[in-house]
């Protein structure tokens, strides 16, 4: 097995993108929006809800391949909408057509549409974590749609990792995994130091009031601001965008100044799920084939680790597209341009192997 592919088809591709992004993004079917109650769920804590929502959204009709996409942290389904990603994905011709499949798109739980902390229970809520949020998904294909198999668990960023824990938690229940933006092994170094940093800005703000506050706390707005900066973004790219001190105040300024509509405790609760993540030690248990997706200059996942690497050797059919840092890329964020990555994921996915439910 050559677990890295791709790096010379990703720096023409990435050559190309100037090119091919001035195009408009493909039309696709309309999204549909949907909510549904998972009776009696039972989260990690022991904590337990009568009735969980979960709210969704759907691309395509019911008779196509069935595909789950996870979104990241903060995000929800409509985060995943937009025409960097669908547009680039869902069209006619495009790699996950929806004239073929049948695209599902979880607002995870905390999230858009599903059960959260500013829904009134506030810092009452259970403390869930990736597994109950991975549980609360399956729920909703499996049982709130009916669906027994599906074709492909593709997610980005914190659906990454989740799509990571989607194939050693249901290794049976698809063909193929394609996590994004992620590694499958313990949350920790920059990546859990910059979390932490986040998180306890919000808790040690004397407005947050124990979840309680009747303004959102203001370290919300500069803790959000100053990790997606540390975190996203590019090297290259942040040079390129703000290349003098003033260039770079005045990026700084608009962030700060930019809509921000998060609720502190939803907020706080989005990041704190990833304490625990861990799928490592039963990475042993993925029987899909698997493409990881990253990009070199992914500043919570540094490609100079080895970590993937080493991982991706304990798997029977896995490969990684490492795609090559450049000032067109975003670091964390490239990710979540599907042009850097469509095509190849794409071909990948022709040759993935069908297999029937629950085998």
């Amino acid at each position: 097995m050559n677990p890295v592919i791709g790096l010379l088809r990703a720096a023409v591709l990435i050559a190309s993108c100037g090119i091919a992004g001035l195009a408009l993004a493909a039309d696709y079917p309309a999204p549909k929006r949907g909510v549904w109650v998972a009776k009696d769920f039972r989260f990690s804590t022991g904590d337990t809800f009568p009735e969980l929502k979960l709210g969704y959204a759907t691309v395509g009709e019911p008779t196509g391949e069935p595909v789950v996409i996870l979104h990241g942290t903060a995000g929800s389904a409509a985060s995943m909408l937009s025409p960097i990603f669908a547009g680039e994905l869902f069209g006619a011709g495009q790699p996950l057509d929806a004239s073929k499949y049948y695209i599902i798109i979880p607002d995870a739980l905390g999230a858009g549409a599903s059960s959260k902390p500013s829904d009134g229970m506030r810092a009452k809520f259970p403390r869930y974590n990736y597994e109950d949020m991975v549980k609360a998904q399956y729920r909703l294909v499996s049982e709130g749609l009916g669906i027994r198999h599906v074709r492909l668990v593709l997610g980005n960023s914190m659906g990454g990792m989740q799509t990571w824990m989607w194939g050693v938690t249901y290794p049976d229940f698809m063909d193929a995994l394609v996590p994004m933006a992620s590694q499958p092994t313990d949350m920790s170094s920059r990546n859990w130091m910059m979390r932490r940093m986040i998180i306890d800005a919000v808790r040690n703000d004397p407005e947050w009031k124990g979840g309680d506050y009747t303004v959102q706390p203001p370290a919300l707005r500069i803790a959000n601001v100053f990790f997606g900066i540390a975190t996203s973004g590019g090297t290259l790219a942040f040079q390129q965008m703000a290349p003098t001190r003033e260039a770079a105040d005045k990026l700084l300024d608009e962030r700060l100044k930019a809509a921000f509509n998060a609720d502190a405790n939803d907020f706080l609760y989005q990041w704190d799920a990833s304490r625990d993540y861990n799928p490592a030690p039963k990475l042993d248990a993925i029987k899909a084939p698997v493409l990881a997706i990253n990009s070199a200059d992914d500043e919570r996942n540094p490609p100079e680790t080895g970590i993937m690497e080493r991982e991706l050797k304990r798997l029977g059919s896995a490969r990684l597209l490492l795609i090559p840092a450049s000032a067109d890329t975003r670091g964390h964020g490239t990710t979540g341009l599907a042009r850097f990555w469509a095509k190849d994921m794409g071909a990948w996915l022709t040759n993935v192997p069908k297999r029937p439910a629950g085998n």
